[in-house]
């Protein structure tokens, strides 16, 4: 019997009360052993992955049928939200208003990363066994880029003949069939310090080599190519009184391809300085590659596309300048993201799902498992 709306509500809204901001490893290992209970409970096999470098566990969930051994179908999804301990009580409480259900990591992705779980139950309790097995990653860092949990989910995608991935829907239902790569850099400029006031012609002024190399930066993003670079933060100085030695900006590249990508790093690692006698260090890469839409992904979502259809709902499918962690394996693997519920406002104090989306997109996630062969 399927679970109702109501239901998988409850059920998503107890993971939701486990608050799991990324640094909180007490808060994601108990969604954890929450979710490794129920898995459990309805004949799922654990794998628990110690956490390390500061990041919670991670847990993978082998599907009740199939052989492990075969190439199976493989659900992405994280645990850690952006949201610290303490939002669900003062900034961002559980409620519901009309067909919004409003809760700290509700949309972005605890609502995807239920329904898959909850796909998966509904099939083990329905005796029918699928054609391929199926596995389950929840992870607990990729709201910070996922450096404990990259190399598990590209090991677990050499066990994948199909990758979904939980993250929310976009734009009123829609799938995401290709994400930008993502890149992230630090730059650090040296100059040399002096008295504002009685030696400034002596210095040199790091924070202006700063100005110089942000406005370069910048002028790299071409629209018309889809990429973009974005200088996000910046500090520098000691007082004002002080030509400033040190200065230092953080960047975020974003490119559709590949080629993209080895163009814009070279770029971005090949700046010089504009000022006299200052230094440049550069630092940093490719944090996760684009996500381009493959003939089989395009198959992929051709199929649930069908699926959808015959559930009642039409599947869009788009792209997006966000990265997930489906971007680690999408250029080996048929991948489909954005399968979560649809929602809206996420990493704010504002995001909430609609409810009436959680049943449809649990349905499709467990007819994907029931019929990718």
């Amino acid at each position: 019997m399927l679970p109702s709306t109501d239901a998988l509500l409850d059920g998503l809204l107890d993971w939701v009360r486990i608050e799991t901001h990324t640094p909180d490893t007490a808060g994601l290992n108990s969604i954890m052993d929450l979710v490794q209970s129920q898995a459990e409970g309805f004949g799922a096999t654990c794998q628990r992955f110690p956490g390390r470098d500061g990041k919670g566990d991670h847990l993978l969930v082998l599907s009740p049928w199939g052989d492990h051994a075969q190439k199976g179908v493989l659900l992405l999804s994280h645990l850690d939200t952006v949201h610290p301990r303490g939002t669900i009580e003062h900034d961002l409480p559980i409620r519901i208003e009309e067909d919004r259900c409003f809760g700290p990591g509700i949309c972005d992705m605890k609502g995807g990363a239920f329904n898959g779980l909850a796909a998966m139950r509904a099939i083990a309790e329905s005796g029918v066994t699928p054609p391929l097995p199926a596995r389950i990653l929840f992870t607990s860092d990729e709201e910070v880029g996922s450096p404990t949990s990259r190399s598990l989910i590209e090991d677990q995608g050499k066990h994948a003949k199909y990758a979904l991935v939980t993250e929310p829907a976009r734009n009123g239902g829609h799938v995401v069939t290709a994400r930008k790569g993502v890149g992230r850099f630090t730059l650090k400029v040296e100059g040399r310090p002096s008295h504002a006031g009685a030696r400034h012609w002596q210095g040199r002024s790091a924070v202006t080599e700063l100005a110089h190399q942000i406005i370069a930066l910048e002028a790299m993003t071409d629209y018309d190519r889809e990429i973009t670079v974005n200088v996000g933060e910046i500090t520098g100085g000691t007082g004002t009184n002080v030509v400033p030695q040190f200065a230092q900006a953080e960047i975020d590249l974003r490119v559709p391809t590949a080629e993209a990508a080895d163009e814009m790093v070279a770029r971005i690692t090949g700046l010089t300085p504009k000022t006299p006698d200052t230094k440049l260090t550069i630092t940093g890469g490719m944090n996760r590659p684009p996500f381009e839409q493959s003939d089989a992904s395009k198959a992929l979502f051709d199929h649930a596309s069908t699926l959808a259809a015959e559930i009642g709902f039409e599947l869009v499918g788009e792209k997006t300048g966000g990265g997930s962690d489906g971007n680690f394996i999408a250029d080996r693997i048929p991948t489909l993201d954005g399968l979560g519920p649809d929602g809206d406002d996420v990493h704010t104090l504002n995001e909430h799902i609609f409810v009436s989306s959680l049943k449809p997109r649990m349905l499709l996630l467990k007819r994907l498992m029931e019929t990718l062969s």
